[in-house]
């Protein structure tokens, strides 16, 4: 029995008979109004849509149903000899909204093991494509070429029933999470290396086996893996990879199509590509600067440099959080423990200590503290991971967990096509002109 979407249909059907209650009583409450600057601004900061999973604190940063990151640090279920969470368990509280038992982790993990495959025909695609293709690229059109395999695609083609969407996205979720860590560790040994992927391993959870097939044995990296799928899962519903595969799922598109788009949107400079720019901004200083131990003093100049040239400081600032990011802080900790000596994660703190005094100095950005992505490029070259073009591939491994329980989700409670009403400069300069 499937024990998770036995207790997932319970779940759904409370919620659903509690949201149904909600709009007969307060359906018409004004929940925000709308300035005329959010239009213009990329919709910023305007409540406008329902994301179970988790909740972004501008102070205590991302919460996974409540819960912040060093609280799931403690609570959710770890393997013998690791302080770090499983990611099967966070995906089994964002799914439930309820700490998993360890014995319903060693079932999800056994779970994925089953429905993991890799067909023959994504990886002919991949092994054909230019050598130059970008990793993420190869990602989005390997998840495409699995939508072959669509539980709802072909259901719905076959006219299934609304009640049982959330049933065939629950499959499609499943044996797609199951699958990303075998893709994604086939685009790197088929862009990287000899091309020879390493076979999964059934004795491991879902993050070291990620870890194995991508050639890494040490067990402080499979910890690191189990943190990093962790703390990347989800982040709200309104960041871009988040939203927009919400979006391309609302209009009843399969896992597969939905979260392909999500990854396009995570490709971008200004969302997940920016791990790859921390770690390609800290190498330029270690050139530049001629030394791979800089001094405070030349990195602060390096960063008032930076900025006088018109470039961002990669890694700092962030549209909503005013504090460090807090999945900056676990990274820095796991490296405190695991790491003895590594002048690259030490250049990354130095940053960390001069970095946040001159953006605010200089009015540069609201919130000048580290996001995720100021550490994460750092611990990876250290364990010899040194492909940075490759990072965000496995930032979508782990985003697929959050982005894809809220698909699951919002077929349960059968939320509409999302259609948000544009308007033009013409309909706004009749606006103002009627309002001076």
């Amino acid at each position: 029995m499937d024990q998770l979407k036995h207790i997932f249909k319970e779940k759904a059907a409370a919620r659903a008979e509690e949201i149904k209650n909600i709009l007969g009583s307060h359906g018409d409450s004004i929940v925000d109004q709308v300035k005329l600057s959010q239009l213009y601004s990329g919709m910023r900061g305007l409540k406008s849509m329902i994301y179970e999973t988790s909740e972004l604190d501008p102070v205590e940063g991302i919460r996974f149903r409540g819960y912040s990151i060093p609280e799931l640090r403690e609570k959710l279920p770890k393997t013998e000899g690791c302080d770090e969470p499983l990611p099967e368990g966070l995906f089994w509280l964002m799914l439930t909204g309820e700490i998993p038992l360890n014995e319903n982790v060693a079932w999800l993990t056994k779970e994925w093991q089953k429905r993991a495959k890799l067909p023959d025909y994504t990886k002919n695609m991949i092994d054909n494509m230019p050598g130059d293709t970008h990793p993420m690229t190869l990602f989005s059109m390997g998840i495409m070429s699995m939508q072959n395999e669509s539980i709802f695609a072909s259901k719905y083609a076959k006219g299934m029933k609304k009640q049982d969407y959330w049933e065939s996205t629950y499959e499609d979720s499943m044996n797609l999470i199951a699958s990303l860590p075998h893709l994604a560790a086939y685009i790197y040994h088929s862009k990287y290396k000899t091309g020879l992927s390493i076979k999964p391993d059934p004795k491991l959870d879902w993050a070291a086996n990620y870890a194995h097939m991508l050639g890494k044995e040490e067990k402080s990296f499979q910890g690191l893996m189990r943190l990093y799928l962790t703390i990347h899962s989800d982040h709200e519903g309104g960041n871009a990879s988040a939203h927009t595969t919400h979006l391309v799922n609302s209009t009843l598109s399969d896992s597969y199509n939905s979260l392909a788009a999500g990854m396009n949107a995570l490709a971008g400079p200004l969302h997940g590509l920016a791990n790859q720019e921390v770690i390609k901004w800290i190498f330029e200083m270690i050139q530049d600067l001629g030394t791979e131990t800089p001094s405070d003093t030349q990195i602060e100049d390096y960063i008032k440099k930076t900025l006088a040239n018109g470039r961002v400081i990669p890694g700092y600032g962030h549209a909503v959080l005013r504090r460090p990011d807090p999945r900056f802080i676990a990274q820095k900790r796991f490296a405190e423990k695991h790491i003895n000596k590594s002048n690259l994660i030490d250049i990354v703190w130095k940053v960390f200590e001069n970095a946040p005094h001159i953006l605010m100095t200089e009015g540069k950005v609201k919130n000048p503290w580290p996001n995720v992505d100021a550490h994460s490029g750092a611990l990876l070259v250290h364990y010899g991971l040194k492909e940075y073009d490759y990072y965000t591939v496995m930032f979508g491994v782990s985003r697929a967990l959050g982005v894809l329980a809220m698909a699951i989700w919002s077929r349960a409670l059968g939320f509409p096509l999302e259609r948000p009403k544009s308007v033009t400069t013409e309909w706004v300069r009749n606006f103002t002109s009627k309002n001076v």
